[in-house]
């Protein structure tokens, strides 16, 4: 019987292996684009044997009563959300349905920690699993409804600028210190069952306050954060529950979306503290440019779909810069179906892609891909930009702040210094834009007012193709 339980905890133990290097092996094929599916795949695979050892664990292990019924049913429930998520939430919403997702792995983790709590009564619980436990509980709790409340600004339930009252991040930064202090108060005193569930309703709370603040231009870093706060959440909760492989991938997702919201605030030239705590748009120095108001220095030059489709049609090099507002209008179809009429006519196309363009890290990406837009046609800001100066059009599609000429010159403004696309620089300037709104971060934008650039106002899509179909003629 002991021969058999040893084999039964060393299978385990190699699905766990196992699990953990197709994890490592995925994230590694996911930095680059040819090979991103694979480590999907990997990925998947290294899930699926995660799960095999863990019920192989309970049945051969520890004994413990499996009610197969309620697993199955729970993984019908999962797999049918999932699928549904996956096959009719358009890539044009991804960074809400990832926002959706980390919420949903932060309330399962949260839920995993009552109820490890519950189980073991507290006193029963070493320093190690207590302590594990309050982390896991709180960031659990944290990453939940932060976001949703990610999920609410992104989709527009919640406005996008960023809500401030006096003394918000003193306060946030008391609750944070009294949650801490509640965790070590668990380690001395495992039994007060109040700490606990103080924990996670200060959890839930601060999900909430630390996400209320941020306007809808820090979306990408916020994303990243809240992938970060879900990995370690689940290594908590590895460590809490003595399991190898959720440590090991908890890790895995902690550190690669701190490193990448680390590379996001890069690429907007600010710190991950002024990301949380500077309000980002609240009080903007610059007033916004709105529809049918006069600006406050030169009127826009606004063009007509026929004037530029010529501008268009003459130019023999144009560098298309994507942002949110394709995503909006759902325009990277009509974006390639362009881009083929020009290349056919013998001019050359390239995408330029801003690090933080969209909602999520490699949002433009993923909608061009979508439109079997070749990858090679895409290029980083640091690879394009010294060449907006020698092409003829940069076509923007519902870019706004990443094209702000303020970011250089503009001391004042509140982008300044971050890197910006030079579409300013090339010989014309083709805007396209729903209206003379300005974008998130609540600031007019200097490029449309520049003599070289023309603004064509309406839904990009609707305008995209009126391209096509004059150049076709």
């Amino acid at each position: 019987m002991t021969a058999t339980l040893s084999l039964t905890e060393t299978f385990v133990q190699l699905l766990y292996l196992l699990a953990s290097i197709l994890f490592v092996m995925g994230l590694k094929d996911l930095g680059d684009a040819q090979t991103a599916r694979r480590g999907v795949l990997l990925a998947e695979l290294g899930m699926v044997a995660a799960v095999a050892g863990t019920l192989l664990y309970g049945v051969g292990v520890t004994h413990v009563i499996v009610r197969w019924e309620w697993i199955v049913v729970a993984l019908l429930i999962g797999s049918a959300v999932g699928t549904g998520m996956g096959l009719w939430i358009p890539m044009t919403k991804m960074p809400e349905r990832i926002a959706l997702s980390h919420a949903f792995g932060g309330l399962a983790v949260g839920l995993v920690g009552v109820v490890e709590y519950l189980q073991h009564g507290g006193p029963q619980m070493t320093t190690l699993q207590i302590s594990a436990t309050g982390l896991e509980v709180a960031l659990g709790a944290l990453t939940f409804t932060g976001s949703l409340m990610a999920f609410g600004k992104l989709q527009g339930f919640i406005t996008g600028r960023p809500v401030t009252y006096p003394g918000q991040n003193l306060s946030n930064l008391l609750m944070i210190v009294g949650t801490l202090g509640l965790i070590g108060l668990l380690v001395y005193s495992p039994g007060s069952a109040w700490a606990f569930y103080l924990v996670a309703a200060l959890g839930v709370l601060l999900g909430v306050l630390l996400v209320l603040p941020i306007g809808g231009a820090d979306m990408p870093v916020v994303i990243c954060l809240l992938n970060s706060y879900a990995g370690l959440a689940a290594a908590a909760t590895g460590f809490a529950l003595g399991n190898n492989v959720l440590i090991i991938c908890g890790a895995l997702d902690g550190f690669s979306g701190f490193l990448l919201g680390m590379m996001m605030s890069k690429a907007m030239n600010r710190s991950f503290s002024n990301v949380l705590f500077g309000a980002f748009g609240a009080v903007p120095e610059a007033k916004a440019v709105t529809e049918g108001a006069q600006p406050s220095g030169p009127a826009p030059n606004v063009g007509s779909v026929e004037e530029a489709a010529e501008v268009l049609r003459a130019a023999r090099s144009v560098i298309v810069v994507p942002g949110y507002g394709m995503a909006v209008s759902q325009a990277q179809h009509a974006v390639r179906d362009l881009a083929n009429v020009l290349q056919a006519n013998g001019c050359d196309v390239r995408y330029a892609i801003h690090p933080v363009a969209g909602r999520m890290p490699g949002h433009m990406n993923v909608l061009l891909a979508e439109a079997n837009v070749p990858y090679d046609h895409l290029f980083d800001l640091d690879v394009i930009n010294d060449d907006f100066t020698a092409t003829d059009v940069a076509l923007v599609v519902g870019a706004n702040d990443v094209v702000n000429p303020a970011a250089r010159s503009n001391q004042s403004s509140p982008i300044y210094g971050m890197p910006i696309l030079s579409a300013d620089l090339a010989k014309t300037c083709v805007v396209l834009k729903r209206s003379l709104n300005a974008g998130f971060a609540g600031i007019e934008n200097e490029l449309f007012v520049r003599s070289n650039t023309m603004m064509v106002l309406g839904d990009a899509k609707k305008t995209l193709m009126q391209f096509t179909s004059a150049l076709k003629e």
